[in-house]
């Protein structure tokens, strides 16, 4: 099975270099209109064949892989470093993608996907579907050729074949692992297609807009997988490395959170693309750069240049990476130089009152933070290069200049739906923020009066200052939000006479697009607030013995107990802890420490009790070597909750906006009661 699977990387390697040539030479010969001795829609379609099956070819190296991890062949490096034949079986599977080699064929095996689908419906545009076709194979050129030359997955054990395997490193034996990368890997990848369309759709000079609107539901889809890797790595941190918290600015998180900064920045301006003519060049370029962030991060996850426990060892493929991304740069500014003439706006921005001016600074913020997480992540590999010495930035760098950024980018997303497009009277505005104003002062007293202020014990707090301007922008930037809903909704409901409940619906499925937008910024909001919790964080440590207790916050726990247990997989200790909230036993934790028996590694599982206030969150660090007694540290995290139901609030905003709105023809057919009204406006410009 391995020469089996390594025969179809050369073969899939083979396909996509067709794949390449083949579609290169096509679009060449038709774009020159120079006569050619084979037809050049033939050798098109043969190209597009080819990326067929190249992605088959690839889908049966992945089986490859995956069977020779099932069937524990401990003749390949690669399944002798992360598997043993105790792994349970959905961490088997998730052996893939656990090193470096499995990982990378992953990111070939979903471009190939990708690639797959898109040919599949390459007649929705024959010529731009050429082009970006033509453009994922040299991209899948180069990922193969790394898996045939660089790292190869199917790699024989040098010496004799031992009799098991070193395991699966203990941070992935948890569940969410069998979810995160590859969702991860969905976002990263997938963000090479609407680059192709780009990058394609500009080679052709593609008349209009249509090829936006061609790669909205890629873009739209890839952002919400990236997004949703994202937060299952956040969720992955609390639960499983024990340190209380859900983002250090570790180099890897940041690696993925800067192609989602600038992909966020594409799907917001497109929108001026689309509906005004502007921002042609800013948005090729926002593409080009996600695209290339995604494969910085790569980089730094795989080249050993960061450390992290997210990263990989140091390996030889970085030059790969870095020699690509100069190419991909090289083709990107070559072209752009080459065609800039055809993204001319066709408007130009008439007021700095309108919602145009709020999408460019919207953008405008949105780079700046990706700038400042690029410039830390990348720091201490330039000071070392400069200096000689590698100097670090740490989380408390990164908070003083993300958080006032992150509270703007807030601001804004409340400020856009309350501007109308082109200008607006000042009077218009005056009306239109009235509510959310309301809304903040409110909330602003609240605050103060329960303890959220910004100050502690007489000197001036940080974290509760910008904790508190995050509650108040908040409940400001939902109130805008709800306006905007109930407003619409209330003219529908008084030309149709159905309830405020329906009408929201029918306001919905009329413009999926805007209001599934809205509940996407919904989902920031509480997202936004969940994270504000953070500045109230509480915790204690202390060895306990039996009936020993501990308290935190309003709640006291009381170790009633240890116990061991083992599998083949691993030996855990328990300490078992009593919960008791005003003298009432409320619950049992039991956080653990495991001890895994293949590769000898310790491994925290953490006890997590949640509630909307808060979550009990409880470690079991281990013994003190001198007392013997256990040492248990508790944690009393405000609002994460909070975080994991704004992402699925989220999700639904993403999905509603996926789906087509009704045309007045079917929206006549779902108002029975009146004639189907075109959607409402406001004054003001609004909805």
């Amino acid at each position: 099975m391995a020469a089996f699977g390594s025969f179809a990387l050369i073969i899939a390697l083979a396909l996509a270099a067709w794949n390449l040539l083949a579609g290169a030479l096509a679009l060449r010969w038709i774009a020159t209109g120079q006569p050619a001795a084979i037809s050049p829609e033939r050798l098109a379609d043969t190209a597009r064949r080819a990326g067929i099956a190249g992605f088959l070819a690839v889908t049966a190296a992945a089986f490859s892989l995956v069977w020779l991890v099932f069937t524990n062949d401990f003749s390949i490096t690669y399944i002798m470093e992360h598997s043993n034949r105790a792994l349970p079986a959905p961490y088997k599977f998730a052996a893939l993608w656990s090193g470096q080699e499995g990982s990378l064929l992953l990111w070939a095996w979903l471009l190939g996907t990708y690639g797959f689908v898109l040919r599949l419906t390459h007649k929705t545009d024959v010529k731009l579907y050429a082009y970006a076709g033509t453009i994922l194979a040299a991209i899948q050129v180069f990922f193969l050729a790394i898996l045939n030359f660089a790292a190869p997955p199917f790699a024989l054990l040098r010496g004799a074949t031992p009799d098991d395997g070193n395991g699966l490193n203990p941070l992935l034996q948890y569940p969410e692992m069998v979810i995160h990368p590859p969702m991860l890997y969905l976002g990263y990848v997938g963000f090479s297609v609407p680059f192709a369309f780009a990058l394609g759709a500009l080679m052709m000079r593609y008349p209009g807009e249509k090829w936006i609107k061609v790669t909205r539901v890629w873009t739209m889809v890839t952002w919400l997988f990236l997004t949703c890797g994202i937060f299952l790595g956040m969720h992955w941190a609390y639960a499983v490395l024990g340190w209380g918290g859900y983002w250090g600015w570790d180099p890897v998180e940041n690696a993925s959170f800067m192609p989602w900064l600038t992909g966020t920045a594409f799907l917001h301006s497109v929108m001026m693309q689309e509906k005004k003519g502007m921002m042609k060049s800013w948005n090729v370029w926002l593409i080009f750069a996600t695209f290339l962030l995604t494969l910085l991060g790569t980089l730094l996850t795989r080249a050993g240049l960061v450390s992290s426990v997210h990263a990989f060892a140091q390996s030889s493929i970085g030059t790969w990476f870095v020699v690509f991304m100069g190419l991909v740069l090289a083709v990107c500014i070559f072209t752009y130089v080459l065609q800039r003439d055809h993204l001319k706006s066709d408007h130009h921005l008439e007021s700095l009152v309108s919602r145009e001016s709020s999408f460019l600074f919207n953008n405008l913020v949105l780079l700046m933070a990706c700038f400042v997480i690029l410039w830390g992540t990348l720091f201490p590999i330039l000071s070392e290069y400069v200096v000689g010495n590698k100097v670090t930035v740490g989380a408390p760098w990164y908070n003083r200049v993300a958080i006032p950024i992150g509270l703007f980018l807030l601001f804004l997303t409340g400020v856009g739906p309350l501007l109308p497009w082109r200008s607006t009277s000042l009077r218009a505005v005056r009306r239109n923020f009235v509510l959310p104003s309301i809304a903040m002062g409110a909330t602003i007293v609240v605050c103060l009066a329960v303890g959220v202020r910004p100050w502690k014990d007489g000197e001036f707090d940080s974290g509760n200052f910008f904790a508190l301007v995050a509650f108040a922008l908040a409940v400001s930037v939902m109130t805008a939000i709800l306006s905007e809903f109930l407003r619409g909704a209330g003219v529908i409901s008084r030309q149709t006479g159905r309830n405020l409940l329906v009408a929201t619906w029918l306001l919905m499925r009329r413009n999926t697009r805007r209001y599934g937008g809205y509940i996407v910024h919904i989902g920031v909001v509480i997202i936004v607030i969940g994270l504000a919790g953070s500045a109230f964080n509480r915790n204690v440590e202390q060895e306990v013995g039996l009936h020993s207790t501990m308290a935190i916050g309003p709640y006291t726990l009381e170790c009633v107990g240890f116990t061991q247990d083992s599998n083949l997989n691993y030996n855990s200790d328990y300490a078992l802890m009593d919960v008791y909230k005003g003298g009432k036993k409320l619950f049992q934790m039991s956080p653990e420490k495991r001890v895994y028996l293949a590769s000898g590694q310790p491994q925290t599982m953490v006890a997590i009790h949640s509630v909307p206030e808060w979550d009990l969150y409880v470690v079991y660090e281990g013994t003190n070597p001198d007392t013997g007694q256990p040492i248990i540290k508790a944690f009393l995290n405000p609002l994460v909750g909070w975080i994991w139901a704004g992402l699925v609030v989220l999700v639904i905003g993403t999905l509603g906006a996926l789906v087509p709105s009704l045309t007045p023809a079917t929206a006549s057919l779902r108002v029975p009661a009146r004639a189907a009204p075109s959607e409402p406006a406001l004054k003001g410009g609004r909805l």
